[in-house]
């Protein structure tokens, strides 16, 4: 009874992080506010995303002296802070911890500060893959 107590208190004080796993149709309908934005369509931010992370706001990519999170794969390097990265710039002053969860409100105020000042070539599938023929990653509601 005792470890069940301890078990229910601690869910209480530290509640389980909330992730999402987006639909199109779902990012589309969140990002609305960016479509536009920096001359970047609202198809052309849900194919980066797709590409990125998968929709899944969870997603964590570590390269070599680096870790990008989030649906917009944010890294660790200038752009937010981190335990990892004690030397990070931190740009966009937050943690890479709330690029993790379900409220997308930093992270689309942190996609838009490196849009603004990395452009969107900071985001590698763009170029390849998000740059035309967009018809697809369009979210037409029936």
């Amino acid at each position: 009874m005792k470890s069940f107590v301890s078990l229910f208190l601690m869910s209480i004080l530290f509640p389980a992080m909330q992730a999402k796993l987006y639909t199109k149709c779902e990012l589309s309908e969140v990002l609305k506010d960016m479509d536009g934005y920096g001359g970047i369509t609202l198809p052309e931010w849900v194919c980066i995303i797709f590409h990125s992370s998968g929709y899944d706001t969870q997603t964590i990519v570590k390269n070599n002296d680096s870790t990008e999170y989030g649906l917009f794969q944010i890294s660790n390097k200038f752009w937010c802070g981190s335990s990892q990265n004690s030397q990070s710039r931190n740009f966009c002053d937050i943690s890479c911890d709330k690029f993790l969860d379900d409220d997308l409100t930093d992270d689309k105020m942190c996609a838009k500060k490196i849009l603004d000042q990395k452009g969107i070539d900071y985001w590698l599938a763009h170029k390849p893959l998000c740059s035309d023929n967009l018809e697809q990653w369009s979210c037409k509601k029936l």
